[in-house]
């Protein structure tokens, strides 16, 4: 099992939390909340108002997201849902708890009592450089309060 630290459409509650949950993908059990160690952009872009976290460390915020437990099968999955590597790239990062579920052996348990989880992270170093110039946010909510609507990949 590998850890997945989500902060998009991916979370409970945003448009593509169905992947998350559909066992024909793979599994994923979330584990809990957290954010990221270091500061990095998090932005809404591109005509389908997509969260993108710039691969920018310690430009930004503190990102907020959901950590999760998934098998390969939905790690591929993700991969290919996230057009890694050429939209987004799966890099290791450090995932600061906030708030702890996950069950598991002495390891996870340590890791949660620290505090810091290494997790596997969508992030893009392939942008547009006007990107860099967009509002940046510290969570993210497909019906926030910037009022860039997600679209769907069906709707599209």
């Amino acid at each position: 099992m590998a850890r997945v630290f989500v902060y998009g459409t991916l979370k409970k509650g945003q448009p593509n939390y169905k992947h998350m949950i559909n066992t024909a993908k793979g599994l994923a059990k979330f584990q809990g909340r957290g954010r990221t160690v270091e500061k990095y952009p998090l932005v809404i872009a591109g005509k389908y108002n997509i969260p993108y976290m710039l691969n920018i460390p310690g430009t930004g915020h503190h990102v907020a997201g959901e950590i999760y437990s998934v098998d390969d099968q939905m790690l591929q999955f993700l991969d290919e849902f996230e057009g890694c590597p050429d939209m987004y790239q799966r890099t290791l990062m450090r995932i600061e708890v906030v708030e702890w579920e996950g069950k598991g052996g002495a390891g996870e348990a340590r890791a949660a009592a620290e505090g810091v989880v290494e997790c596997f992270v969508y992030s893009t170093t392939t942008y547009p450089p006007e990107w860099v110039g967009l509002p940046y946010h510290d969570s993210y909510d497909s019906l926030g309060k910037h009022g860039l609507s997600y679209v769907l990949r069906e709707s599209r």
